[in-house]
């Protein structure tokens, strides 16, 4: 304190003299001209007089080289109102040093916007990195070796295990697109409890064995994913959190299928339903494997199951279901060649029989890690998105 008053009282005596100096200037420059050009001169210098004035003002205040300037007349009245003097800025010496920012924390997975609302204007946020353990379990990476028993086209596989014809033909062409309207996406969770094996000192309290109804732990959490980047991505997205498959595994499907014709009587421009699980893949003494990408070790395999009518069961549209999904395994396998596992169709509808925009993913194994599922989860979404809008 005693520092800064001397300061100011050395500020106070220079601004003081340079005043006197240039009143001296005035009047020395009037009395030697022509009373013409001494009343240019003079106006000259009255203006640098008023510039000079302010500046010492400004040196008198300690903030000479503020960039953030001030006329006159609100310097002059900072400096003769000790009220308004308190509430100006510091100066730069007396301000504490700048310390960087600190980073904000990730925003945790929000629920969807309301439906109805329009799509945000705000570019995308950046998502946060996904660090990876590894959970031990043995990897392997499944590609198709050998198209005999394949249906091929371009980069897509589908391995028909259903008693419906299937054609070349029927995998490409139109697939669902929406009208614009929001929502046009719902994530549901048949399987809702199916959950991964965690790196070692991460656990989660079981229902079953790789199951949980922990919701940081289980499929939710991949659901979770799909949705934030989608809802970047523009669309409007719902995600439903039931656990149909609890307190009891089975009529899982006749319980979400409840649940999705709830949303569409609510939501008609839902096009999009995306049926969310994770698969299981085991040797022939039980011990799990997971699965993953070639190119993103990181990334678990995802693989589509798509119902068709084989069964006898009335599901006419079926093949528009699979043509979406050819689609968006294409768009994926174009940057990341083993990311999808070739597409099956069964004989079971799936609940696929409500839309022509409906696909089950399996994403990843029991045997892979979450963060494994998440890493896949983001790029399926982002591929989902670049082909719906493309």
């Amino acid at each position: 304190m005693q520092h800064s008053a001397l300061r100011r009282t050395l500020r106070g005596g220079v601004s003081f003299t340079l005043m006197c100096a240039i009143l001296w200037a005035v009047s020395a420059s009037a009395a030697a001209q022509t009373s013409a050009d001494a009343a240019r001169s003079f106006a000259a210098l009255r203006l640098s007089g008023a510039e000079c004035a302010l500046a010492l003002l400004r040196f008198e205040r300690g903030d000479f080289f503020d960039t953030d300037a001030l006329s006159l007349p609100a310097a002059m009245a900072l400096h003769v109102s000790p009220l308004l003097l308190a509430g100006a800025p510091e100066s730069a010496a007396e301000q504490p040093p700048l310390q960087p920012e600190a980073p904000a924390a990730p925003a945790a997975p929000s629920d969807p916007a309301p439906a109805g609302e329009p799509d945000g204007a705000e570019a995308p946020t950046a998502l946060p990195p996904i660090t990876v353990r590894d959970n031990g379990v043995h990897a392997t990476t499944l590609r198709p070796s050998d198209p005999s028993g394949y249906l091929v086209r371009g980069s897509v596989y589908v391995h028909n295990t259903s008693a419906a014809a299937l054609s070349l033909d029927d995998l490409s062409g139109p697939f669902a697109s929406t009208t614009g309207e929001s929502p046009q996406v719902l994530i549901v969770h048949t399987h809702g409890c199916e959950a991964y094996t965690m790196p070692e000192g991460e656990v989660y309290e079981p229902s079953d064995d790789h199951r949980t109804l922990d919701e940081a732990y289980n499929v939710l959490r991949v659901g979770d994913e799909i949705a934030r980047v989608l809802t970047d991505a523009g669309f409007g997205v719902l995600h439903d959190r039931t656990l149909h498959d609890y307190p009891s595994y089975s009529g899982a499907y006749n319980r979400s299928l409840a649940t999705i014709a709830q949303y569409r009587e609510q939501y008609p421009s839902l096009v999009y339903i995306l049926d969310i699980h994770r698969d299981a893949v085991t040797d022939a003494d039980g011990n799990q494997y997971k699965l993953i990408c070639a190119e993103e070790p990181n990334a678990a395999q995802l693989e589509f199951v798509l119902g068709s009518d084989g069964g006898g069961a009335e599901h006419a549209r079926w093949r528009e279901n699979l043509r979406l999904a050819c689609a968006v395994q294409e768009t994926i396998l174009a940057d990341h060649p083993t990311l999808m596992r070739p597409i099956v169709v069964r004989n079971s509808r799936y609940n696929q029989q409500v839309s022509t925009g409906s696909l089950l993913l399996e994403v990843g194994t029991a045997g892979n890690s979450l963060e494994e599922a998440l890493v896949a989860a983001r790029l399926f979404a982002e591929g989902f998105a670049r082909t719906v809008k493309g």
